[in-house]
């Protein structure tokens, strides 16, 4: 389907499904996701029980979220180049050294991120 036409529910309901596999397929194969996923389990509740407003919850999970997602596109650029070049590249190896490189950054974000609000 072109992406100029409307999008319906069932095209909504299919791009659900479609993102369901990824993160069950990123949970499957990538102990890095799923020990992102444990600290998310733990972390989310807590930030929104010490979060003193909407704000600060928001940014508490949401900093969180963001690691998620990173680790999320990082799996897809390693799949992606594992695929294409299975002997090793010096251009696919920054591709996944810089996939890493921006999960880390963001995790060093949720670090600052928690340790700010919860430094009263």
């Amino acid at each position: 389907m072109p992406s100029t036409e409307a999008r319906g529910p069932r095209q909504m309901a299919r791009a659900f499904i479609w993102s369901m596999q990824g993160i069950r397929a990123a949970w499957r194969h990538e102990a890095s996701f799923r020990l992102e996923g444990y600290l998310f389990v733990v972390l989310c509740p807590l930030g929104l029980w010490l979060g003193r407003n909407g704000i600060e919850r928001a940014i508490l999970v949401g900093c969180l979220l963001f690691v998620l997602s990173a680790e999320l596109l990082n799996s897809a650029i390693e799949a992606v180049v594992d695929r294409t070049s299975p002997e090793f590249n010096e251009l696919a190896g920054r591709a996944k050294d810089m996939g890493s490189a921006a999960v880390f950054v963001l995790m060093i974000n949720a670090v600052l991120c928690w340790g700010l609000i919860l430094w009263r």
